[in-house]
């Protein structure tokens, strides 16, 4: 990765967001940052500032709100210095789904998928008619897992996975690259901000941020599309999307399994 590139990342007030804006100040990055709390981002800023000599941009925006996220659009369609964006902004509630509150499961709809989906297309379009850029998506590992915590949730960081390989495939013939990043339990505020605490989560299963941080620039400074940064054995993740592509002959053809059929 070169000094001279620019990165903007949402989310970047705290936690995963902030933890890739200092890793990233540390490798040369200039930054935008983008986040709601304006307060956090600004201390932020001036902190890479002083410590690290980069220039840092601060964007208090809300990714939910129509005109929040047509300002980052925006940016990331016409900032040609942007080299990498960071996708990362996101939230989760607390309760399993049937037992959530609707208004809360919308507000996270809108910004785990709306917001993500329209700053990825802006970003990867860019990219693409400049010829170069990584665009990194921040799922989870309950994109895989459909049966814990909230499915609502869950298929927010699955869409986020799909799409993440879908634009990884519409853009395999460029200098474009695309990186998901699927985190499991993670040490940051997200818990606080549903009134729960990282004390109740087993810690041999809570990850550090700044490992998780580390462990995915780690991927993607090696060419992976995916990163499972808890995943020792690489080997099932391939196993399994080699047995997800067997599927594809099979699953739309001209009659139904034999199985449904009348006898």
């Amino acid at each position: 990765m070169s000094s001279t590139q620019l990165a903007l990342i949402t989310g970047a007030s705290s936690g995963i967001g902030a933890m890739y804006a200092k890793r990233l100040a540390a490798r040369g990055y200039d930054l935008i940052l983008v986040s709601r709390d304006e307060k956090r981002l600004t201390a932020l800023a001036g902190e890479l500032h002083r410590e690290l000599g980069v220039k840092v941009q601060v964007i208090s925006a809300d990714l939910t709100q129509p005109a929040g996220l047509q300002r980052i659009t925006d940016e990331l369609a016409t900032n040609s210095k942007i080299t990498l964006f960071i996708n990362n902004a996101g939230m989760s509630v607390a309760e399993r789904f049937l037992d959530s509150n609707m208004d809360q499961v919308q507000a996270m709809l809108a910004l785990n998928v709306i917001a993500p989906t329209q700053l990825a297309y802006a970003a990867a379009r860019a990219f693409r008619q400049r010829g170069t850029g990584t665009l990194v998506n921040i799922a989870s590992v309950m994109a895989l897992i459909s049966e814990m915590r909230n499915g609502a949730y869950s298929a927010t960081k699955s869409f986020l996975l799909t799409l993440s390989r879908a634009i990884e495939d519409e853009l395999r013939d460029s200098d474009v690259h695309v990186q998901a990043v699927l985190p499991g339990l993670t040490r940051t505020s997200i818990f606080e901000r549903i009134g729960k605490t990282v004390d109740e989560l087993p810690p041999e299963n809570l990850m550090d941020v700044e490992d998780l941080v580390d462990a995915a620039l780690s991927g993607l400074d090696n060419g992976e599309s995916v990163t499972i940064p808890s995943l020792e054995n690489i080997a099932l993740w391939e196993e399994f999307e080699q047995q997800r592509q067997a599927l594809y002959p099979h699953l739309s053809l001209r009659k139904p399994a034999s199985r449904y059929q009348r006898h």
